[in-house]
């Protein structure tokens, strides 16, 4: 059989499977983008949950520890300090809760900029 009668005889077929091969392909790159997607969300959900009950738990024990030192103190220095002392604590929390923040934000970038590499492979 000559080299052009192989060529014609396998053209029809390769002509079929390809488009099929990039339809199945497109499919599995939205699919695995979806799920992807999906699990991105639910990580979200769990991340604010956790962070919610943290920053709960904080400031709980922030304010018990205010009360207890403001119930301790008997004069106008005591309450100077017990002031100075509160508010470093609470700069402290907002500062470290800033900084936990930021680190989310950019993992949460990185997840994402991951999600659209995934989605964009050829």
């Amino acid at each position: 059989m000559s080299e052009l009668a192989r060529l014609q005889e396998f053209a029809p077929e390769k002509l079929v499977s390809d488009p099929a091969r990039r339809i199945a392909e497109a499919n599995q790159r939205a699919y695995d983008l979806m799920f992807s997607t999906q699990r991105l969300f639910l990580d979200e959900i769990v991340f604010v949950a956790n962070e919610l009950l943290d920053r709960t738990q904080t400031e709980t024990h922030l304010f018990a520890e205010f009360l207890s030192k403001l119930a301790g103190s008997h004069s106008v220095r005591d309450w100077r300090t017990l002031c100075v002392e509160c508010g470093q604590h609470q700069l402290d929390f907002i500062r470290r809760d800033c900084d936990r923040i930021f680190r989310h934000g950019d993992r949460v970038i990185a997840t994402t900029a991951g999600l659209f590499n995934v989605a964009s492979r050829d």
